[in-house]
């Protein structure tokens, strides 16, 4: 028992310490947690994705994609021309910046979102290296308790977009300017923008 809550922690904070490092996907859950648009949908698309994925990669799937390695350039190609096509209408934003009104939200956004969430989830090459690969690779060095390191890692998954997304709504106040959403999408697109062309061109 104390080996698995120790293979568990081990887990939970591994995949905490990859799933925290700023990148697209916390971008847009951060934003949709501070405007309060879609919300839940997002929390649940983001933590089901990675369980998704880490449980492939505990499977042993990524010893299977590292067998046909154009797969990756794929994803970066596409992962990469998305990133900036999000940052450039982020950009944008940023020029013609709003103040904080989730009430005036319009009714075809949460779909909007959801799309945009789901190709920032599956078409960012980064998703997979952190946990198809790179945990799928950790957990197998467990052994037999692989699955209990994977469920630790799945936890953190839930755990931080949950906080991510519902705890966003505090900045809600300081977000009610529309020179913070200035700032914020700036550096929105500023990363998006960076990461898709570095995808781009490394794919």
């Amino acid at each position: 028992m104390t080996n698995a809550l120790t293979t568990a922690a081990a887990g939970f904070g591994t995949g905490l310490s990859l799933i925290v490092a700023i990148g697209a996907q916390n971008a847009l859950v951060l934003r949709q947690g501070v405007r309060r648009e879609a919300v839940l949908a997002v929390v649940v698309i983001c933590a089901l994705s990675d369980a998704v994925l880490i449980a492939l990669g505990v499977a042993g799937v990524g010893a299977v994609v590292v067998a046909w390695p154009s797969a990756l350039t794929v994803v970066s190609l596409l992962g990469g021309v998305f990133l900036i096509a999000y940052g450039v209408l982020a950009a944008r934003r940023a020029f013609r910046p709003s103040a904080l009104r989730p009430q005036d939200a319009p009714s075809g956004a949460k779909r909007g979102v959801v799309l945009a969430c789901l190709a920032m989830t599956w078409l960012n090459p980064h998703v997979y290296l952190d946990t198809v690969f790179l945990l799928g690779s950790v957990a197998a060095d467990r052994g037999s308790l692989r699955w209990t390191f994977g469920l630790g890692a799945i936890l953190a998954s839930v755990c931080w977009f949950a906080a991510l997304g519902f705890g966003a709504r505090l900045l809600s106040g300081v977000l009610a300017r529309p020179s913070s959403w200035r700032v914020l999408d700036g550096l929105v697109a500023a990363m998006m923008i960076g990461l898709g062309a570095r995808l781009a061109l490394t794919a």
